[in-house]
């Protein structure tokens, strides 16, 4: 019969070996699971978005040629406010989808910046963006050129423009949102799985 030692060698030695193949990100994951202090401090500067907002986009479809439509935005946050998701949605006249994206706003410590992953038409991307209390502003660069996103809450209202900025041309407008704020949500943080039945 084996050792008392040999027997506790045996058990303990895959527990040690297991835990340093854990990633390291994995393991510091656990010790913040609302986030860090930094990251949640700096997500108290975007709480004006939080809510239900209604309104309008109009898109640039050709040229000369422009479509209006019903657009909503839903934003909450997760993870003890530590990020913040968006959803936006453009309607057709028959109340079906046109435009659905999301998106993940989250505080980089390291890079002491706001960074959005965006899902849209099939595409996730990460982006650089600049908020604060006024607004946010990002940009999306295609082959040939830019377009430049800009919001500002004026008056309340959520006023968000989309140009097209390419080299040796004025930049155009491709899009243009006006939204006003309908109330809170509980999105998406209400109603989490319940840990027993």
């Amino acid at each position: 019969m084996p050792s008392p030692r040999r027997l506790l060698s045996a058990f303990v030695a895959p527990l040690l070996i297991g835990s340093a193949l854990v990633p390291a990100a994995a393991l510091a994951q656990a010790q913040h699971p609302t986030g860090t202090e930094e990251q949640r401090e700096a997500m108290k500067r975007l709480a004006w978005m939080d809510g239900e907002w209604r309104g309008t986009a109009t898109a640039m479809t050709g040229p000369g040629q422009t479509r209006t439509m019903p657009h909503t935005e839903r934003i909450g946050t997760l993870l003890g406010g530590s990020i913040r998701v968006v959803e936006g949605h453009s309607y057709a006249e028959d109340g079906s989808t046109l435009f659905n994206a999301f998106a993940v706003i989250s505080w980089d410590d390291q890079g002491d910046r706001f960074v959005m992953r965006s899902y849209a038409n099939g595409q996730s991307n990460d982006y650089p963006l600049e908020a604060d209390a006024s607004g946010f502003r990002w940009t999306v660069t295609t082959a040939r050129g830019q377009i430049r996103y800009d919001m500002k809450l004026v008056d309340g209202q959520w006023i968000e423009t989309g140009d097209y900025v390419m080299e040796g041309r004025p930049p155009f407008r491709v899009i243009e949102m006006k939204l006003d704020r309908i109330g809170d949500s509980a999105w998406p943080a209400a109603g989490p799985v319940s840990p027993t039945p």
